[in-house]
């Protein structure tokens, strides 16, 4: 899949109208019960920029952007306004909202995920292309540090942790 390594512009993102869509096929059985089968593994999130349209100016925008992107041909960044935090939207994001890994003393790579949890359900959605710089850890409750103690794959979201040298562990 080509891939720009560039966002939407968020001033034209902001109100725009859209979210998580899944693609669910049912069948009917000769017996009257259903199948229900879904083609996707994850939902795929649609978004009409439209209504975010306030000027010329901001349509001069979007069509140098879309060109840019030489119409649908490459996939860009987008900030969802309404699910772009590792909390509830309300709250400031930490180092312990969403759990990526439980540490076996060999495992140093680990995917984000976010959690959705309702009743006793919870889907984790792979979180692929964080912001560079917001992505927070914590080891056992202690937060982290970007490029000191972890780093953080922007295009693929995979978290590393350096291999601790035999000496330093007490």
């Amino acid at each position: 899949m080509g891939f720009h390594e560039v966002r939407f512009p968020a001033s034209l993102s902001f109100g725009s109208v859209g979210g998580p869509e899944r693609r669910v096929e049912i069948v009917t059985l000769a017996n009257g019960f259903e199948e229900r089968n879904s083609p996707w593994a994850d939902a795929r999130r649609r978004y009409d920029a439209g209504v975010g349209l306030r000027s010329l100016d901001d349509v001069a925008v979007l069509i140098a952007f879309f060109e840019a992107r030489g119409g649908q041909l490459y996939g860009f960044r987008w900030k969802d306004w309404a699910d772009f935090k590792s909390c509830r939207p309300s709250a400031e994001p930490g180092a312990e909202d969403q759990r990526i890994g439980l540490g076996d003393g060999v495992t140093r790579a680990f995917g984000l995920v976010k959690a959705y949890a309702s009743g006793q359900q919870t889907y984790l959605r792979p979180i692929v292309k964080p912001v560079a710089g917001s992505v927070r850890v914590a080891v056992q409750g202690v937060p982290k540090v970007e490029g000191v103690h972890f780093t953080v794959d922007v295009a693929t979201g995979r978290v590393c942790l350096p291999m601790r040298r035999p000496w330093a562990w007490r």
